[in-house]
């Protein structure tokens, strides 16, 4: 019989393949596209910081203006082997130059747009014969000049992959079998499940290119337009993806990228054989990012949000204090967080006890017992309750307001006004 009764107990997943997987970061190239937002060179230098410390293994940059370039030396200077800095140009020769320049750059993507919306409307070419000679021609450029490549099929879940797409990557891997062949599902119309094919199946191109193809480097590159980027970029892992490409907290274009801090927890905790990764810079990497461009974070959103590991409910926060497997998935510290228990109208007593033994605790400097039957606890609950019945509350109780109720009740010495202490309580307006 199996028992699960702790994080230790539950069995990791094994991919099928077995094949060693990394994570390319485009935080500071497709991230950058966000609108709304500026990156300086201060905020690339700090996220590269990170990067680096989480143990990213490339990072994308662009190098189109003195801006990024001077970014990208700024970066080189801290001699840093992870993230490896690579850049990212058109299918032109001249972006090519511009890459070439820059001291260090071993390795670059090349945008290839295989749609046929995007060859025509887009480009202006021909159509798919000009599109492939103006590709496969940047590439070879590319590699006659030293630089290892990564093909980005921009809009590939829209495109007549086995007419066109998969074609073109044979003749790709023909000059430069290295290739990383990066499948852009540009739009977010991918799907993570097996059974669909042609051009939305994820499992199914994955598959094509690893098996029929042979391609040795497969990275997925996932929008988040419905919501799925998440679970295609692991289905690009699970059926024979060695790279996956994101951005933190899955800023970009529309509704942005696959977010890395998701992938990070999910291959930490789930998966076997992926101790390399840090992941406890992630909460900090989360505040720097909130505070230096001004994002709004909901409180809800998975890994990075506030309310994560924040338990108000009284069934849900007696279950955390009885044990925190009961209801949360990893523990806080994994990611650089905190548990944080809060009391509003849905706490029960069990919470507000341990609130108040706890603020006794730090009160007097000793190990304090507060039961659940104590009367002085029952008017605390009773007073908090009342707020709440006769909606004059809207918030959560707070730290500096609790500490009057213990010292109004087992005190015997209110020092303030609870309702007003500290001057945090947010309260309904009455007619």
């Amino acid at each position: 019989m199996k028992v699960y009764e702790s994080y230790d107990d539950l069995p990791k997943l094994k991919l099928p393949y077995g094949n060693e997987i990394f994570i390319s970061d485009s935080t500071i190239r497709d991230g950058s596209q966000m609108p709304g937002i500026v990156l300086t060179r201060d905020h690339k230098l700090q996220i590269y910081e990170y990067l680096h410390e989480i143990g990213i293994e490339k990072l994308e940059a662009f190098v189109f203006n003195q801006r990024d370039k001077d970014a990208v030396k700024l970066m080189f200077d801290r001699g840093y082997e992870c993230p490896e800095i690579t850049g990212w140009s058109r299918a032109s020769r001249g972006d090519i130059d511009k890459i070439l320049e820059v001291d260090g750059l071993e390795e670059t993507g090349i945008l290839m747009s295989v749609s046929d919306t995007h060859i025509t409307s887009k480009m202006r070419l021909s159509g798919r014969e000009e599109a492939e000679e103006k590709y496969l021609d940047a590439l070879q450029y590319a590699v006659d000049h030293g630089l290892r490549t990564r093909a980005h099929l921009e809009d590939m879940t829209r495109a007549d992959n086995y007419n066109f797409v998969f074609p073109l990557i044979e003749k790709i891997m023909e000059i430069d079998p290295d290739c990383i062949i990066r499948v852009c599902d540009t739009v977010g119309y991918g799907l993570p499940y097996i059974g669909i094919d042609e051009p939305y199946g994820i499992p199914k191109i994955m598959e094509h290119l690893k098996k029929e193809i042979k391609v040795k480097n497969i990275e997925t590159h996932i929008h988040d337009d419905y919501g799925m980027g998440t679970a295609s970029s692991i289905a690009g892992y699970w059926y024979g993806a060695n790279w996956s490409s994101v951005t933190f907290l899955g800023i970009g274009e529309r509704a942005g990228n696959t977010g890395m801090e998701k992938i990070l927890l999910f291959l930490a905790d789930r998966v076997e054989g992926f101790e390399k990764y840090n992941l406890e810079p992630i909460s900090r990497f989360t505040d720097f990012m909130e505070k230096a461009l001004g994002l709004r974070i909901p409180r809800n959103k998975p890994v990075v949000g506030k309310n994560i590991f924040a338990h108000e409910s009284g069934i849900h926060a007696a279950g955390i204090l009885k044990n925190p497997f009961n209801y949360e998935p990893y523990p806080p510290e994994l990611i650089g967080g905190k548990r944080l228990l809060l009391i509003g109208d849905s706490s029960g007593l069990e919470i507000i006890r341990h609130k108040v033994q706890e603020t006794l605790n730090e009160l007097l400097g000793v190990e304090t017992a507060v039961e659940k039957d104590d009367e002085r606890l029952l008017s605390i609950q009773q007073e908090i309750q009342k707020l709440y019945d006769n909606e004059e509350r809207v918030s959560c109780i707070s730290d500096e307001e609790l500490l009057a109720y213990v010292e109004k009740y087992f005190l015997c010495q209110s020092i303030c006004d609870p309702v007003h202490a500290g001057g945090r309580g947010k309260f309904a307006k009455k007619e």
